[in-house]
């Protein structure tokens, strides 16, 4: 007898294959990158040290860091013909749409050559696409074209000062810096599986990002935070946010930024970024969306015992930074890229065409009838 659950569960707790990268939901909350836990990396790293240990597989030294971050900056300036292709995107266009645009023009004009290329394709991705989004943002949105390239010596801090023309304040700067941590590895979640699917066929490294990048559009996926956003910015307080849930959940709305396919009672993802939002609400003295997000999640773990996952407290930490709502998922872009060309160069390192069956539900055997008798 076939078990037909497998498929309608969407392959949730089923291995589709090893990796040395991270684990997930052990013992149904942890989180490790190269076997740091999260919480330990979140509070004592930055996000280039992590995007090298994922690289590499352990921490750089001093010495080692200073290189990457030299590397990294001066992988920043886009090419111009790049550039004219960002212009010609409407300011209606999606901006995950544009981020694998992007991706796919910069395939174009610096093809991976071979797989000796792969970690330089890596670093470059990760040094170009804050520029990407940013240029196109600016230019479409507000008629300015940007230089592309940056002082900061952070990843956070170059994304933040081309979205904003200055440089962030120093809790600007870290608090995006532990977001990209957050974001930068999860082992195989759909994404990142798109992207091993498709290294599996021995195609390049941007195609193998550009369909990550589709993937993570979805809102089941990387869209989760700009859904929330949408939600908790309707609420003119607490109490309200706590009846208009309750109201929801009656009549089984879509309540976006809770659960998670494999985490079973929290997210720490969700634990660190929530205490970075708290402080960015008390720098600019907010008091009502830090209060609803706290009022909706305490709502859902009341009535449904699901816990606010890592897309949800981003929402508000975002928008407290002035970060506008449709540029949340492509930040999650610009970190995730590490997880995803890492997972690419470790498929390639033992490759099996990643190629599963389907249990068949279809109409039994039959023939075709005459067109005259149809």
């Amino acid at each position: 007898m076939v078990d037909k659950k497998l498929g309608g569960a969407g392959l949730r707790g089923q291995s589709a294959g090893t990796t040395a990268l991270c684990t997930v939901g052990q013992s149904g909350t942890g989180l490790t990158y190269r076997g740091y836990d999260i919480t330990d990396l979140a509070e004592n790293t930055t996000f280039e040290e992590v995007a090298y240990l994922i690289y590499h597989g352990e921490l750089p030294n001093a010495a080692q860091l200073e290189d990457y971050r030299n590397l990294l900056q001066g992988n920043r300036e886009l090419p111009s013909a790049l550039l004219e292709v960002l212009e010609r995107i409407p300011a209606s266009a999606h901006p995950m749409d544009v981020m694998r645009t992007g991706c796919s023009m910069l395939g174009n004009l610096e093809p991976e050559a071979d797989f000796t290329q792969q970690q330089v394709v890596a670093d470059r991705l990760l040094g170009a696409l804050p520029g990407m989004i940013n240029y196109w943002y600016r230019f479409s949105h507000q008629g300015v074209r940007i230089e592309t390239q940056t002082d900061a010596k952070s990843l956070a801090g170059h994304f933040l000062h081309l979205l904003t023309g200055a440089a962030p304040s120093a809790l600007h700067e870290r608090v995006m810096d532990v977001s990209l941590i957050l974001y930068a590895e999860h082992e195989f979640n759909a994404s990142t599986f798109t992207a091993r699917v498709c290294a599996s066929t021995l195609s390049d490294m941007h195609s193998c990002v550009t369909g990550a990048i589709g993937s993570l559009r979805g809102p089941l996926h990387g869209g989760a935070n700009e859904a929330a956003m949408e939600m908790i910015e309707q609420f003119p307080s607490a109490e309200a946010a706590t009846a208009e849930i309750k109201a929801m959940l009656e009549r089984k709305d879509k309540i976006m930024g809770f659960g998670h396919a494999i985490y079973r009672t929290s997210d720490p993802r969700n634990v660190i970024i929530k205490q970075w939002s708290e402080r960015l609400a008390q720098e600019v003295n907010d008091t009502v969306l830090y209060p609803v997000s706290c009022a909706v999640e305490q709502v859902m773990w009341d009535e449904k015992e699901l816990f606010a996952n890592a897309d949800f407290f981003h929402a508000s930490a975002y928008s407290f930074m002035g970060i506008p709502t449709k540029l949340f998922t492509p930040i999650f872009v610009c970190s995730r890229v590490a997880g995803w060309t890492a997972h690419v160069m470790e498929q390639r390192e033992n490759n099996r065409i990643i190629r599963p069956s389907a249990d068949y539900i279809g109409p039994e055997p039959r023939v075709v009838t005459p067109l005259s008798e149809r």
